[in-house]
């Protein structure tokens, strides 16, 4: 079985992901630019009971545009998200691609909230595109 470390900048707060990634997605809505601090976010889901979290963290909640809830955790040393928790996805964790550090990591297969997409941004490859 696979397993991926993910860990904030600091890596005092870490998250321990076992098996594949039900889903891995990008998001191109405008809390998620501002959150990744980049044109887009990139993402994958577990569930729940496949991630070990270790280190101290503090949460954050958000409605999102679907008004439904989402929960950020993030390290309260460095501010990195670690992971998150968004109701419309109920009993799957989060986990910011970026946080894994493996430039292997499976390529996304959706990519979410076009419609805010930057026209510069182009995405290749078997991705389903939507919204």
């Amino acid at each position: 079985m696979t397993t991926r470390r993910a860990a904030c900048r600091c890596g005092r707060l870490t998250a321990e992901c076992r098996g594949e990634p039900v889903r891995v997605s990008v998001c191109h809505c405008l809390a998620c630019q501002a959150r990744s601090g980049s044109a887009f976010a990139a993402q994958a889901r577990w569930p729940a009971a496949d991630i070990t979290i270790a280190g101290e963290d503090r949460a954050w909640e958000r409605i999102a545009d679907s008004g439904r809830k989402a929960t950020y955790h993030f390290c309260p040393t460095c501010g990195s998200t670690l992971w998150y928790e968004i109701e419309a996805f109920p009993g799957l964790i989060a986990v910011p691609i970026g946080a894994f550090g493996d430039p292997d990591f499976p390529a996304p297969g959706f990519s979410v909230w076009e419609k805010r997409k930057h026209a510069w941004v182009e995405l290749v490859g078997d991705i389903e595109h939507s919204g």
